[in-house]
């Protein structure tokens, strides 16, 4: 008889060490629950525009599910060029310059694999989304945190960064517009950042995913800035501005070399993304900018209320610049951010993402994402209201 096997002492190390979603968590514990409000699902409330869904459909119809090139329909790499020279000036050469991806997660892991060699540090900028760490991590890396706070709205500055570069820093990762604070970069503040990037020869992996979902001032790419075109890949994608989730399209915009090397690795895993998803990403650009200037009207609408509320029943919350995420500050009610949102849950069935999920930097917050119908935050907030009166009795 063949003896028996134990299958977890083939799991990888650098697996191992990587810890469960807390997001994932959080949606798990509402399975089953009703009468439930969610304030924690990163995902817009609105459906695709039908104009884009019309044109996925036709596509069907038409009999397009075959493969596309490695890196994307060219009909798509050319309207993001056009798309991009418009709105910033960027001039990314669609052959060699674009690779589309599944999703902009696909984007981040491989250009993280791309990039980072066994031992090198990757400068993640926290609160942070949940992938930036794990992704280090697996591609060999050392993930360095570097945390921003709500004196600073959760912005960065030069000061705070360059302290934790050293001789073996090799890139940073940031996302601004940030999930999941809401806050945004100045592009004075960008500057002084790029000198340091400049200064000590690194790389910049910059998450641009709710560049749309900019409510004050004017988005910048770190790219458009002076010396950061080649040090900087781009990350995006359509499911944020255009409200398309589940089709599962991102892109990445850089640097020949760099773009051809994740292409390298997107081949092999991924080999290209649908092409479903692609042809609706088309008509995004070229007609859907009227429907997610709406959308986002809509998302400001539901910021403004959401921290008037906050504030209102004494949860401290910076005003969100971006994205569509708000951060109230729960410390003061002696709770840590995870006991906060599980009683949130299970006493006032209100879901929501405590900040540690995001980062050390996180505790004492919660992330309460606004891409919900303004009834639903009406009842939210009066539900959050009522729990933080019963913390106080």
């Amino acid at each position: 008889m063949r003896p028996p096997c134990d299958p977890s002492k083939f799991i990888a190390e650098a697996v191992k060490s990587i810890p469960p979603s807390g997001i994932r968590r959080f949606f798990d514990l509402v399975s089953g629950l009703e009468d439930i409000i969610s304030l924690g699902v990163g995902e817009p409330d609105f459906i695709t525009p039908w104009h884009i869904r019309e044109m996925c459909i036709h596509s069907l119809e038409k009999g397009q599910t075959s493969y596309t090139s490695n890196s994307g329909l060219p009909e798509l790499r050319d309207e993001l060029t056009r798309t991009y020279y418009r709105r910033y000036g960027l001039d990314y050469n669609p052959e060699s310059e674009i690779l589309i991806t599944t999703g902009v997660s696909e984007a981040l892991d491989i250009a993280i694999r791309a990039v980072v060699n066994p031992g090198d540090e990757v400068i993640v900028v926290q609160p942070s989304y949940v992938a930036y760490v794990p992704s280090v991590i697996m591609a060999g890396g050392k993930p360095v945190i570097v945390s921003t706070h709500r004196d600073d709205d959760f912005s960065l500055t030069a000061e705070v960064l360059e302290p934790a570069i050293t001789s073996k820093t090799k890139a940073i990762v940031l996302n601004f517009p940030n999930n999941p604070t809401g806050a945004i970069m100045q592009k004075e503040g960008m500057e002084d950042i790029a000198d340091l990037v400049v200064e000590n020869d690194l790389f910049l992996i910059s998450d641009e995913v709710y560049e749309c979902l900019t409510y004050e001032g004017t988005h910048v790419p770190f790219s458009s800035l002076e010396g950061m075109r080649d040090r900087t890949v781009m990350l995006n994608g359509f499911s944020k501005a255009y409200a398309m989730t589940g089709l599962r399209l991102g892109f990445a915009m850089g640097a020949p070399d760099i773009i051809h090397s994740m292409m390298m690795i997107h081949q092999y895993s991924m080999l290209c993304a649908p092409i479903t998803a692609q042809v609706g990403a088309i008509e995004a650009l070229r007609n859907g900018k009227g429907e997610m200037e709406r959308m986002v009207r809509e998302y400001d609408r539901r910021r403004h209320f959401i921290v008037k509320g906050f504030n209102r029943i004494g949860l401290e919350c910076c005003n969100p610049k971006g994205a569509f995420y708000a951060f109230p500050y729960i410390g003061g009610t002696g709770l840590s951010s995870s006991d906060f949102a599980e009683r949130l849950l299970n006493e006032k069935k209100v879901v929501t993402i405590p900040g540690d999920v995001f980062g050390d930097a996180g505790e004492g917050f919660l992330r309460c994402a606004y891409a919900a119908s303004l009834d639903d935050l009406r009842k939210a907030v009066e539900r959050m209201g009522d729990f933080v009166d019963r913390l106080k009795q």
